[in-house]
């Protein structure tokens, strides 16, 4: 390490998760706003506010298949004593009955179907039996009695009229979608997807495509930073690879930051002599916010801001490369696209094996989650080092551990940040 490289590494100032993440969250900015189809709204976030415009359902539906009729006509009906109704009508559903029931009377009815007036209740199929009377009536013998408002889904029972029914910044899955066709929304007004440029940095990286070399790995971690974004709900752009040359480097991040909407580099952040990320802050006409993080892996993350737009270099170790996107670009993806739920959830769990690792940084160790008899315990998962990039295939969270000079023992309770399978 040469003399400025190692007055380097005293320059830098580190800061807490914590402080990290409110640096970011205070510094990013919402995308704009598009109306876009409703099937091209499917894992975008929700940009207004959705009231219902007339209640669900707007009409008293049955919810099944049987006959409309006034419970008074039902109190004394039995399997062994069932009394008879005369049927005046039959009702699809989507068809309304244009007649009004009377005692003594019944109507047959389809699921979903709008309830005649005059009924109070429907009787489910397999509570009857269709029959003839002698003068040629369509007949129901009822063998039970139903009550008032029985199987019938009454105005508004799934949502009022004015009332709020999707806010602002949800997600939109199944379910918002089924909701926004409900109401008639076919165009759905959505936050822009940032437009997200990956660089790595390091003469040893190769293409995907590229034979291996001795010495040269092939460059993974730009595509699993783009599966990464495009989970956050980016949009990944994957640039080429940017060689080890701070004047190169800092024209290619800066064309980068104009065309796009964030850049996140990989690799360069450390202080090695080819380590060229602190060069290119140092000596450009953006903010670094910070360039060091009370955290394993991944201290040297950096975060910057080049005229609004954010910069984010994370270490070349893949793991520590992972650990830096997950706290600190995905919440800030979520945040430019108006998420309400931009926190990294966290849950706690049990430890089940020793940690005996001892450090004053936090460390966010991969690791596997399970659920035992309603409980969550989390264990370590392989070999623990920054550059191992096949733990991250086999974990399903992060395990929180805050500074110890002890580490931490089976049964410890710790806070730990689900990836997948237990969102």
């Amino acid at each position: 390490m040469n003399g400025r490289k190692q007055q380097q590494t005293f320059m830098r100032k580190a800061i807490s998760v914590h402080e990290a993440t409110r640096l970011v969250l205070e510094s990013v900015h919402v995308m704009p706003t598009e109306e876009v189809p409703i099937l091209q709204s499917i894992g975008r976030t929700l940009a207004v506010e959705l009231v219902a415009p007339q209640p669900m359902p707007h009409f008293r539906r049955s919810g099944m298949d049987g006959f409309a009729v006034m419970s008074e006509d039902t109190k004394q009906a039995t399997i062994g004593t069932p009394i008879s109704l005369q049927i005046i009508d039959h009702v699809p559903a989507g068809m309304v009955s244009e007649k009004r029931l009377s005692r003594g009377q019944c109507i047959r009815i389809m699921t979903g179907a709008t309830v005649p007036e005059g009924a109070d209740a429907v009787i489910k199929y397999e509570m009857t039996e269709e029959d003839i009377s002698p003068d040629g009536a369509e007949m129901c013998k009822v063998k039970g009695n139903v009550v008032e408002g029985e199987n019938v889904s009454p105005i508004g029972v799934e949502i009022a009229a004015n009332e709020t029914v999707l806010r602002s910044g949800v997600r939109i899955g199944a379910g918002e979608v089924a909701l926004l066709a409900m109401f008639g929304i076919h165009t759905v007004h959505v936050y822009k997807e940032p437009r997200v440029a990956i660089l790595a940095t390091g003469a040893e990286l190769l293409r995907v495509e590229d034979a291996l070399e001795p010495g040269r790995i092939r460059n993974s971690n730009a595509y699993m930073l783009a599966a990464a974004i495009t989970e956050f709900g980016g949009i990944p752009i994957v640039l080429d690879r940017v060689p080890d040359d701070a004047r190169i480097a800092k024209q290619v991040i800066l064309e980068a930051l104009h065309e796009h909407d964030v850049v996140v580099t990989t690799g360069g952040v450390s202080v090695g002599d080819h380590d060229i990320l602190y060069d290119v802050t140092q000596d450009w006409d953006g903010d670094l916010l910070f360039n060091k993080v009370m955290m394993r892996p991944g201290s040297p993350t950096t975060f910057g801001l080049w005229q609004g737009k954010p910069l984010f270099a994370l270490s070349g170790n893949p793991a520590a490369c992972y650990v830096g996107c997950r706290l600190f670009l995905r919440p800030a993806l979520r945040s430019m696209m108006g998420a309400d739920l931009v926190p990294e959830p966290r849950v706690m769990a049990t430890l089940t094996v020793d940690y005996v690792k001892s450090d004053r940084f936090t460390r966010f160790v991969r690791g596997v989650m399970t659920e035992q008899e309603g409980k969550l315990t989390a264990a370590p998962v392989g070999y623990d080092m920054s550059s191992v990039t096949v733990s991250l295939r086999d974990a399903n969270c992060l395990i929180c551990l805050p500074g110890s000079p002890k580490g931490y023992a089976a049964g410890s309770f710790v806070e730990v940040i689900p990836l997948k399978g237990f969102y």
